[in-house]
């Protein structure tokens, strides 16, 4: 996951600054979704066996369960917002900077596991959480520049855009994950759900966004077979993702994705000329550091307590 992590951020970052004609992120973003619904339907054909249990199992879960499309409507739209942050952040800030930023997603993520899922975290978590936040304002005090990258860009609307994909972010995977773990209902069966509502909410976002433009010069205008390798990043990451969610938690998938800013930063040096200062290094290092605190282990003080409480009652037994 850290290695797609990357490599789309960095394959986006490029295909967003390079001198060919540039794409309709809006169509790409819809595109995702159809390739991810395809996935997700080729897996279910796989668990379920035969092709008449595929189609009862659609029949019942997706045509025959109007609510549920509408439940999974919610994390579609959100998602597509997301999606579409995310390739205006990239057209306006280098992708080791992204990054960094982008890893604000875990603190909001923590918020609303707590509030939306009743989940606790040890103080330890909360601790690394409030030491990303300041690594990334100290990535943000003093930005690095890039020495190769020739397009106009507008820092602030890249920050804008990061903002709303964190909030996006954050709600979304936490809403996404109740749903999974509120039923018994097959992790496929959910993402096809939200694919098929996802399909709809983005061919809508293309009309909006770019529909006279589209028409004019076609859906797939400005694609090059780095614009499908973005696509295919996206859509293998984003059911990979929906399995991370399924089996471990949200925070874990976004420091597991955290781990991904020391390849994009050596990717960014080397593609795009990145000059790294002192606080960049510094904010990236207690990302890193946070990381790793996140993921130690909590201590268990049950067996501890049962010890201690043995221990008095034979105390009060030898008094």
């Amino acid at each position: 996951m850290t290695f797609v992590a990357a490599a789309y951020i960095i394959a986006l970052r490029y295909t967003r600054t390079t001198d060919t004609e540039l794409y309709f992120s809006t169509t790409a973003v819809c595109i995702t979704e159809v390739i991810k619904l395809f996935l997700s339907l080729g897996i279910l054909a796989k668990e379920t066996g035969s092709p008449g249990r595929l189609l009862t199992s659609l029949r019942e879960n997706v045509l025959g369960s109007p609510k549920e499309l509408l439940k999974l409507s919610v994390p579609s739209l959100v998602y597509a917002i997301q999606n579409n942050m995310a390739f205006l952040a990239l057209s306006n800030l280098d992708a080791a900077v992204y990054q960094v930023t982008y890893q604000l997603k875990i603190p909001c993520t923590a918020l609303c596991t707590v509030l939306m899922l009743n989940r606790s975290l040890s103080k330890l978590q909360w601790f690394s959480i409030f030491m990303l936040c300041g690594g990334v304002t100290l990535v943000q005090w003093k930005p690095a520049q890039v020495t190769k990258v020739q397009v106009e860009q507008n820092p602030l609307i890249g920050y804008g855009a990061i903002a709303v994909s964190v909030l996006c972010s954050g709600f979304a995977g936490v809403y996404f994950e109740k749903v999974l773990k509120s039923s018994d209902t097959s992790l496929w069966v959910r993402n096809i759900q939200m694919y098929l509502s996802g399909i709809v909410v983005t061919l809508v976002g293309v009309h909006i966004s770019d529909g006279p433009q589209v028409m004019e010069k076609g859906f797939f205008y400005g694609y090059t077979y780095y614009v499908w390798f973005v696509i295919f990043l996206s859509s293998v990451g984003g059911v990979y993702t929906s399995i991370v969610v399924k089996y471990t938690d949200n925070i874990l998938k976004g420091f597991s994705a955290a781990a991904a800013i020391v390849l994009s930063t050596i990717a960014s040096v080397v593609l795009f000329g990145l000059q790294i200062t002192l606080t960049f290094t510094l904010g990236a290092l207690l990302v890193c550091i946070s990381i790793y605190l996140y993921g130690l282990p909590r201590q268990d003080t049950t067996k501890i307590q049962t010890v201690e409480t043995k221990a008095s009652k034979e105390n009060l037994v030898h008094v």
